[in-house]
Order: C-alpha cells, then structure tokens, then sequence
C-alpha cells in the first residue's frame, strides 16, 4: 500500500468531490481517502454528504461534508471557499454532478434544455474556476477531472440536451487545460458509457443491450471503475496528461452504437 501511495503522489494532498455523496461520486471520494487525500465530499443531500465522510475517516485521513446546490450559482465561491477552509487548501477538484433528461427535440421544453446545460456545463465551469482563482493565488499546482459521457461525443438522440452539454464540456476541460497549464494544473475529463449506479441501477433490459448490441465488453461498467480512471488521472501516474476525455465505456464509442432511450431510461 505504502508503495501505491508513493506512485499516485497522492498522500497529503486536499480534495474536493463535487457530488460526492452516492454513486461514482462516493466512490472516488473513498479511492482518494484510500490513497492519502483529505476529501472535502460535497453534495446537495446532507445526508449522504455525511454517510461518506464517515466512510472517508475511517480510512485514516481528513474527511468534511460540504452540503451545497450547484444549481445555485451565487453560492459557488462560499462552497469552495468552505471546502478551502477546512482543509487548507484544494490540490484536487473531481466534479461528478451531471443528470440527463429525456425527449424529443421537438417536445423538449426550453426549460429542460436550460437545466440540462446549468448541470452538465455551467456549474462545471463555475466551480472549476473558482477553484483555479484559489490554487493560482496560492501558487499550487493541482489537477481537475469532470465526467463527460459517451452521449458528448456521439449522437444523443431523445437526450440531446444532455449530449450538447456534454459535448461542450469536452471542449471546456481542453480550453481549461490550455489556458492553466502555465499554472502547472493539469484539467482531464472521463466519458462513461452505461454505468450502474443508484439512479441508473441493473434492469433486464439495460443487461440485454450491452449483451446483444455490440458493446465490445458485453456489459454495463461499475461505478468504482470509473472511480478508478478519475483516481489515475488524478495522480502523479498521469502527470504528462492534460487536455483529454478518457472513455471508459466499455467499447461502446469505438463501436460507434447509438444511445437509445428505451435502454438507458429506467
């Protein structure tokens, strides 16, 4: 273990993990915990905020709940601020939060495109920078990941709010990466296909598709293995590495399948 820690140059470093209360999100809060981080869990569910801080300080490191909306715009620099404050500091960001919603593109309501890109673009970039004013005024260097999807880099049809986002948010984490590296932070993105995880749990139907539909691996991923790839981007192991979106998906956009509704909705 001491051996893994000294690769990942993890151990004593700060983390922040946006949504990382349940799913993906607790799940690599507790890989950074294992790893030596002090993990800042932020989630808009107290709750489930608490649950996995818990978890995190039983692993031997700092863990605090931060309980927040990043709906709601205006709070996004105290929410960083207060995670900056109880660890003294943000050397990590991880920002998990994204949620897709389905229709048709001539029955989707404004008001649904509209949150779709307040979920899965604005708020990434709202609190990636504010977490990069703090790591520039500090003079450190640090490292940020954010959760694309497969849906960004190939049609979305009856989700394409979702996609449209996602697909810009490939773009942001490339302009991020350009324009701090002179600040020595590296930004990276990974793009999950089917994941199961609370909200998207196992159905038959979802099993049969990954099975059945060309999916190279046959099968929806879990959410520690996502988990794992943010934990490698996160770490010294991936230190020349910034700018990309790393699919962890399975197969399924190198087998260039198209994202049905009827399988990936519950």
């Amino acid at each position: 273990m001491a051996e893994l820690r000294e690769m990942l140059g993890l151990q004593g470093k700060r983390a922040l993990v946006i949504g990382g209360g349940a799913g993906i999100g607790a799940c690599i809060s507790l890989r950074l915990a294992e790893a030596g981080c002090d993990v800042a869990v932020c989630d808009f569910v107290a709750d489930n905020a608490a649950a996995v801080t818990e978890q995190v300080r039983a692993l031997g490191v700092e863990g605090v709940p931060v309980v927040g909306d990043v709906l709601r715009h205006e709070d996004v620099p105290s929410l960083v601020a207060a995670a900056e404050g109880e660890l003294g500091g943000i050397d990590v960001l991880v920002n998990i939060v994204g949620v897709s919603h389905w229709a048709s593109l001539i029955e989707m309501p404004l008001e649904t495109w509209n949150l779709d890109h307040e979920l899965n673009l604005r708020q990434v970039f709202l609190i990636s920078r504010e977490v990069a004013k703090l790591m520039v005024s500090r003079r450190r260097p640090g490292v940020m990941t954010c959760v694309t999807s497969v849906s960004g880099i190939q049609a979305a049809p009856n989700h394409a709010a979702y996609g449209a986002a996602k697909a810009g948010l490939v773009q942001l984490v490339r302009s991020m990466a350009v324009e701090w590296a002179d600040h020595g932070i590296r930004v990276n993105s990974v793009g999950p296909g089917s994941i199961v995880t609370p909200r998207l749990p196992r159905t038959e139907a979802r099993d049969n598709f990954m099975r059945k539909n060309g999916v190279p691996l046959a099968r929806r991923g879990e959410a520690d293995e996502v988990a794992k790839a943010i934990l490698f981007l996160s770490s010294n192991m991936a230190s020349y590495i910034t700018g990309q979106n790393l699919m962890v998906d399975g197969g399924w956009s190198a087998a260039n399948l198209c994202v049905r509704a009827d399988i990936a909705t519950p």
